[in-house]
């Protein structure tokens, strides 16, 4: 099985100001039509069944989620997905958080992450390995894509924020462009999975604050959502 992975833009879709255009979010108060369009494209585009498509109800927590079927539904109150089944693809969400694909594909197992500063504190990526090791993954012949998010020049947080995050994530502090206290959650998101024996991490380096052709929450307020995509595919 090969493995499949898709990063969207703002662009193509049908939405409007100030979620032009294409928001893959159902609850930023964009038009439901817009984001049905939306997500009706993306899955035709991927070669995909709508319902292949797994979407979370992101909660910025730490449950990790085992699925094995196709369903219209999103999967509720979790922040990883891992999926156990070829064709099936799970999605995270993103507009500044930092959005994390796994794939296992000796054992057929995929997941996406959705880490933003307090799901990678208490602890989201952990979670997702354990559970991948659960369906049946391996650790050390996972590959990993940490996309794009609001890079540690662009995140200024009050220091003891910062601390406090660097002490559940280290490897997460960083200096704003203004020299102000910061976090760099790939950084540290990099970091935690090299720890445990990730050995092939690929990193998306654009900065979603930075890159219009991206949403960004912290840059926009009111906005949509990109979405990062992996899952399994025949050779």
């Amino acid at each position: 099985m090969r493995v499949r992975r898709v990063v969207t833009t703002r662009a193509g879709g049908r939405s409007r100001s100030p979620y032009e255009s294409f928001n893959l979010a159902d609850h930023v108060g964009d038009d439901p039509a817009a984001v049905s369009a939306n997500r009706a494209r993306l899955a035709d585009e991927l070669g995909l069944p709508p319902d292949h498509v797994i979407w979370m109800e992101q909660v910025h927590g730490r449950t990790a989620t085992i699925v094995d079927e196709p369903r219209t539904e999103p999967v509720e109150a979790t922040d990883a997905v891992i999926a156990t089944q070829p064709g099936l693809a799970v999605a995270v969400l993103v507009a500044d958080c930092v959005p994390i694909l796994l794939a296992d594909p000796d054992s057929g197992v995929v997941a996406a992450v959705h880490a933003g500063r307090v799901g990678a504190r208490v602890g989201v990526v952990p979670a997702a390995l354990d559970a991948m090791r659960k369906a049946g993954a391996r650790i050390d012949r996972t590959d990993v894509l940490i996309g794009p998010a609001v890079c540690g020049e662009c995140y200024e947080v009050p220091a003891p924020m910062q601390q406090d995050v660097a002490t559940h994530l280290p490897g997460s502090a960083a200096r704003s462009r203004k020299g102000t206290p910061a976090l760099d959650l790939r950084a540290g998101i990099w970091q935690q999975l090299a720890d445990v024996g990730v050995a092939r991490i690929g990193l998306d380096p654009r900065c979603t604050f930075e890159d219009r052709t991206l949403f960004s929450h912290r840059r926009d307020g009111t906005t949509g959502r990109i979405a990062a995509i992996t899952w399994l595919a025949p050779e």
